[in-house]
């Protein structure tokens, strides 16, 4: 059974879930707003494996429909163009979450994102986030909360590339996900499918690959 907030999450980013079988294309106000980084997210998708639900603009749900019947390496890069934004980027890897994440010692401290050291990718969150640094007080890895909603928060975590291969940024994501969790969410985590560093983080963390799949189209 599915988790109640898992399910009230992909509800409420989605506009619908769950769905039958097949490709369902719904009209959801979210895609025409700002998203958490104040910039927008035209379609965003979740797919089971048995059903798919892809939300856009109720203005683009004519143009992104008449491409249901591509099949999904052809689906996704006609995406931008469908949502009037060909030059835009597209997303296409494992949706991940977790209710149990890897009991991994914390490593990082809260602290707000406008804090002096941090890169960019940090300070478009809104709220605290969480970092390592080394002894003399450099930047070495840090992760983000993107609060979607009430019910799914999806974490994003990065590392300087002098602190990769000590394990930070799974205990980084183990750390946030328990954060989430106590705060009444469920902690989600995206990535590419190329990405093979960040999926071995995901299951480090406890963010096991179910076989759904998140794809869409976000600014680059």
């Amino acid at each position: 059974m599915l988790d109640r907030r898992l399910h009230l999450h992909l509800a409420t980013w989605l506009g619908q879930w769950p769905a039958g079988p097949g490709l369902h294309v719904v009209s959801s106000q979210r895609r025409a707003h700002p998203a958490w980084d104040g910039r927008l997210r035209p379609a965003v998708a979740v797919s089971t494996g048995r059903s798919t639900v892809l939300s856009v603009a109720p203005d683009r749900v004519a143009r992104v429909r008449a491409l249901a019947d591509l099949p999904p390496d052809r689906l996704v890069p006609a995406l931008p163009a469908a949502v009037g934004l060909p030059d835009w980027a597209t997303h296409d890897g494992p949706f991940r979450w977790s209710l149990a994440p890897a009991p991994l010692p914390d490593v990082g401290e809260w602290i707000p994102s406008t804090s002096p050291g941090l890169p960019p990718w940090l300070r478009l969150f809104d709220d605290d986030v969480l970092v390592v640094r080394a002894a003399d007080g450099r930047y070495l890895a840090g992760a983000g909360v993107k609060r979607h909603d009430a019910y799914g928060h999806e974490l994003a975590v990065g590392t300087v590339p002098e602190a990769q291969g000590r394990g930070l940024a799974r205990r980084l994501v183990a750390q946030a996900a328990r954060r989430v969790l106590d705060e009444g969410a469920v902690p989600t985590y995206l990535h590419e499918r190329s990405n093979h560093a960040s999926a071995r983080v995901a299951d480090a963390a406890g963010f096991p690959d179910r076989g759904w799949r998140s794809f869409g189209v976000y600014p680059r």
